[in-house]
Formats: structure tokens, C-alpha cells, sequence
């Protein structure tokens, strides 16, 4: 018998942690780097430019959310991450040889291009990989493997600086992005069942796989941007936490408190594991809830809005103390309940469309992509213009408020039905 922990549906989870682990760590490493004098001496920045550059990824992100989605929806996860993975790997690799503001620009807008499919596209694969009743942790777990990449990129971009260089440090991951492209490549089979290691077991825990040709899809998108458009809403406000933080918090602490670049990554470091341990009990949480009440909206929708109320309180004290000790713990554990909200929210597309799940969850992700674009560079604004770091933070408050407001108008207990799909072939994945 194969070990429980090498079957084949493990494996595809494992490497989908992997890829949320490094996509992660592709894409916030600019912020350690940013604040290094080594980068800063060779590419002088301003807050201002600074924040821009941080928002250049969302802006490709931003675009392809819904057309990667679509894209895995319509050819298959296997082709699509392998594709994401080798273009975001490549652009991370340019971010190490380029020598000045625009080509800094433009290799942050060909990573956005290269990472804006991969979430939908997970999420596509999660849905005839993974059981339903797993599927908050699913969603959960991969998310903690993104937390883990926050968590270790300051210290481990850090360690690159110094120990090599700044480009170094780009292009060492850029090469790990590539080989993990190539293993995702030979290993996953868009359909489970064709796949040469599944179990007779795993596959009747799974749902069943649609075999329809491609070309057969035909996405309800009125009936789906309609039903998504809450959901949407509510995931732009745990954006716009969620990218203040992953941009701003190593300069943070270097900035407000006067720390090295290896204390300040140490700090940052710690409030992201936080995110990892939110990310992992949020996905748990929900999925009990829901084999408890089989009510999506209390397991989805009511966790949510309570992580976010409680997120909001977590952070009051970063107001009323300058204690650095304090403010840390405050901020990680704002972090922490921001990411328990994410096993539920990703959730939330699976039990609207199962059918259309990478579009769906495209769709919502456009909410965070484009508080990517904007929270970076508010927050850079706000720090330049009145010098004040925890102004952005405090702001947060107010939108984080506002998501757990708004989590009651998503409805994740009345998915889309073939009537709301209308007459047409049904949607299936080319294998």
C-alpha cells in the first residue's frame, strides 16, 4: 500500500502549496530589497516611486484574474500553471539585472502577467482534486504556504543580500520558480482518474471529472459577475490589509524604528508567520462549521465578518504605543485574523460555480489585485506626505470594517443551477 501521506492527491496539494510558497516570495522580495542600502544606492527611490513599483504586479494581476480563470477553466490547470510558472520564474530572473526605474517597472508588470492566472488556475485544479468537504482547507493550507513565503522572504532575501548581492538574490528563486514549473508540468493530469498514481479510494472521494471537449465551455457571465460582485467587494477590502502589509512592513520597521536591515526583516518575519497559522486555522475552522451546520453562509460568510471585526480590534493599540515589542504583536495579530478569512472567502467560488471555479475565483481575485494596485501606493503617499507609518494601517481599519459589513450580502448557499446556466453543452476541462 502506498504511505497516506504519497498519494496522489497529496502530492498534487503539496505542490500546490510549493507554488503558492514561491509565487509569494517572487513577488514581495522587492520589498525587503527596497529597503537595502546596496539596492538603494544603485536605484535611488522615493516612497512615491516606491509604492508604484510595488503596484506595477497588480496591474497585469489585475487583468488576468478572470482570463486566466477562464483559461483553466477552458484548457486545463496542467498547461496553464506550467506556462505561468516558467513566465513568472523569468521575470523575477530580469528583476536581478535591471538597472534603473523603468526596466525595474516593467519586470514587476511581466511578473503580475506571469503569477495573475496561478490562484484561479489552483483553484481549478483544487475542485475535481480535492473532496468538498476539504475544501476550506484546501484553500487554507495553500494560503499558509504563501504566508510562509511572507514570513521567510525578508530573512531569506536578507540572507541573500548579504551573503551575495541583491540581484543575486532575484535570480537564485527566479531558478527554483523555473524547476518547480517542469515538476508541476510532468507530474499533474487535468483529469484524476487518468492519472497513473490515483487510488481507487481517492477517486471516489473526489468529484467527478467532466468530459466534455474544451471548446464545449460556455461561462454564464452575466449570471456568474452578478453573483461574484459581493464577493468581489468584500475580497478588495482583505486586499487592501493584505498589500499594505506584504509592501510596506519590512520598511516599516525600519523606517519608524531605526532598525537594521536584519532586525527589521526579523520583525516583518514574525508578523507574517502569523499569516501562516491564520491561513491553516481558517481553513480548518470553516470546513468544521460547515460539517457541523451544513450551512455555507454561517461556515463562509459569518467567519468571515467576524475575522474581520476582530482584525480591526487587534490592530488599536498600534494607535496608543510606540513600544515596537507591542506594535509587532499587534500587527501580527491583525495579520492573523485577516488571514483566517481566507480558507472561507476561496471557498466562497467552489460552492457558487463548481462548474466554473477558476472564473469564479478569478472574478473575486480582481477584488485584491486591484487593492494592489491602489493600498501600496496610498500607503506610500500617506508616509511621504506626513511621515506618519502608521497612518496606512490605521486606515486599514476603516476598510477591513467595511469587508465584515459587506460579508452578508455573499451567498455561497445558493449556487449557480443548470437553470441559472442556461440550455448548452456541459462545462468540462480538456485533459
Amino acid at each position: 500500500m502506498r504511505p497516506r501521506i504519497l498519494r496522489a492527491t497529496n502530492i498534487v496539494l503539496g505542490l500546490l502549496c510549493l507554488m503558492y510558497f514561491l509565487t509569494y516570495i517572487d513577488r514581495v522580495n522587492i520589498s525587503t530589497v527596497a529597503a537595502s542600502n546596496e539596492f538603494l544606492q544603485e536605484i535611488p527611490l522615493s516612497k512615491v516611486q516606491v509604492g508604484f513599483v510595488f503596484s506595477a504586479f497588480a496591474y497585469p494581476y489585475l487583468l488576468f484574474q478572470v482570463i486566466g480563470g477562464w483559461v483553466a477553466d477552458k484548457f486545463g490547470p496542467r498547461k496553464a500553471l506550467a506556462v505561468c510558472g516558467v513566465i513568472w520564474a523569468g521575470a523575477t530572473i530580469a528583476t536581478g539585472l535591471v538597472h534603473g526605474m523603468v526596466s525595474l517597472f516593467v519586470a514587476r508588470v511581466i511578473l503580475g502577467f506571469g503569477e495573475g492566472a496561478t490562484f484561479p488556475t489552483a483553484t481549478r485544479a483544487m475542485s475535481y482534486w480535492t473532496p468538498k468537504e476539504k475544501r476550506g482547507f484546501a484553500q487554507g493550507i495553500t494560503h499558509a504556504f504563501s504566508r510562509l513565503g511572507n514570513s521567510l522572504t525578508p530573512w531569506l532575501v536578507a540572507f541573500l543580500i548579504l551573503n551575495f548581492s541583491w540581484r543575486a538574490s532575484f535570480i537564485i528563486i527566479g531558478i527554483v520558480s523555473i524547476i518547480w514549473a517542469l515538476a508541476w508540468g510532468l507530474y499533474f493530469r487535468d483529469d484524476p482518474t487518468k492519472h497513473s498514481a490515483v487510488t481507487s479510494a481517492e477517486i471516489a472521494s473526489l468529484p467527478p471529472y467532466g468530459s466534455r471537449k474544451a471548446t464545449d465551455v460556455k461561462v454564464p457571465w452575466s449570471r456568474l459577475i452578478r453573483r461574484m460582485a459581493p464577493v468581489t467587494v468584500v475580497y478588495f477590502c482583505y486586499g487592501w490589509i493584505l498589500w499594505l502589509f506584504l509592501s510596506w512592513i519590512p520598511s516599516f520597521f525600519k523606517g519608524e524604528y531605526h532598525l537594521d536591515l536584519k532586525k527589521s526583516a526579523l520583525f516583518a518575519s514574525g508578523v507574517f508567520i502569523s499569516g501562516v497559522l491564520g491561513d491553516t486555522l481558517g481553513g480548518i475552522v470553516s470546513d468544521k462549521l460547515y460539517a457541523k451546520t451544513h450551512n455555507p453562509k454561517i461556515a463562509r460568510c459569518n467567519m468571515v465578518a467576524l475575522m474581520m471585526l476582530l482584525c480591526a480590534i487587534a490592530l488599536i493599540p498600534i494607535i496608543y504605543t510606540r513600544n515596537v515589542n507591542l506594535v509587532a504583536l499587534a500587527l501580527s495579530g491583525g495579520f492573523f485574523f485577516a488571514e483566517m478569512t481566507i480558507g472561507p472567502m476561496w471557498a466562497i467560488p467552489m460552492d457558487i460555480a463548481p462548474k466554473f471555479s477558476g472564473t469564479a475565483s478569478g472574478l473575486m481575485n480582481t477584488g485584491s489585485a486591484l487593492a494592489a494596485i491602489i493600498s501600496p501606493v496610498i500607503g506610500g503617499y500617506l508616509i511621504q506626505r506626513t511621515g506618519n507609518w502608521m497612518l496606512p494601517f490605521i486606515v486599514s481599519m476603516g476598510v477591513i470594517l467595511l469587508g465584515a459589513a459587506l460579508s452578508f450580502t455573499m451567498h455561497p448557499e445558493r449556487p449557480l443551477s443548470d437553470a441559472d446556466v442556461g440550455p448548452g453543452p456541459t462545462p468540462a476541462i480538456a485533459g
